[in-house]
């Protein structure tokens, strides 16, 4: 059976280094039309999802600095100059729902337009995630199987086999050099888990991070250093069976728990199943 990414075409990209990554986009286009009143605001619209995930504070904020901008919390925010919002000020501050970190409301703002703009922010803090988080994986298919050999350290079970193929393409609005071709080495790439009750749960998690296309990114490769290529996004997965020397393979007692909390960094948690 296969789960096809494709139809999971959503807009977006990775979000750079937050002091530096405003000036290289023009965010501030479609910011200024829903602003303006030039088209009906919509979920993803980054006025919009700041105000459903922060709540305004008023009084003088914590002598604190805002992590994105490295300005106090009391002074205006540091991305003042680089954006114009009539309802945002840059001396507002806000507070985030559920973790309850505080940042200058326009820093949120600039961050998010600067991401995936897919309706979810991630804490700059905690890393706590707001909505569903969506990456920038290229088009391609996921397949799976099961036979009945078994991995090293899984005696017990056998074995199921994921197929990722990704070809080669042009970079998209989302990624690093819009434009630009990417390369796709080594696919179709082969991963493996142990067929057991915990195996599973991981491999319908890895179906969603699929879905959502977090599995792979468009970057640079840490192993041969070429650019403009797909490779992996934080999310480890097993490509040898039968030796664990390379750190690729079986046993690894601790693989399938370092995972599941590799997919929850990436909000993929056993809540997304019950949907």
């Amino acid at each position: 059976m296969a789960s096809d990414g494709s139809s999971c075409l959503l807009p977006g990209g990775a979000v750079a280094s937050l002091v530096h990554m405003l000036p290289f986009a023009g965010w501030w286009k479609s910011l200024a039309a829903a602003v303006m009143g030039l088209g009906p605001a919509t979920p993803t619209e980054p006025e919009v999802v700041v105000r459903k995930y922060l709540e305004e504070l008023k009084g003088t904020p914590a002598d604190e600095d805002c992590i994105i901008c490295m300005e106090k919390l009391a002074s205006p925010s540091g991305y003042g100059d680089a954006c114009e919002c009539s309802t945002i000020k840059p001396e507002m501050v806000g507070r985030l729902t559920s973790c309850q970190h505080s940042f200058h409301m326009l820093c949120v703002l600039a961050m998010y337009s600067n991401g995936n703009k897919d309706g979810s922010l991630q804490c700059p803090s905690c890393k706590t995630i707001y909505g569903e988080k969506t990456g920038t994986q290229p088009k391609g298919r996921m397949e799976v199987s099961t036979f009945p050999q078994s991995l090293p350290g899984h005696k017990d079970c056998g074995t199921i086999q994921i197929v990722y193929h990704i070809s080669r393409g042009i970079q998209g609005p989302e990624h690093p050099n819009p434009g630009m071709p990417y390369t796709a080495r080594g696919f179709p790439r082969y991963c493996y888990l142990p067929d057991n009750e915990k195996g599973r749960k991981v491999l319908e998690l890895l179906k969603v991070a699929w879905k959502r296309r977090l599995i792979f990114t468009v970057g640079t490769s840490s192993t041969t250093g070429e650019s403009n290529t797909v490779v992996w996004n934080e999310i480890h997965h097993k490509t040898e069976m039968d030796t664990n020397l390379s750190g690729h393979g079986y046993p690894d007692p601790n693989y399938l728990d370092n995972v599941l909390a590799e997919l929850a960094a990436q909000g993929v948690t056993e809540d997304c199943l019950r949907k």
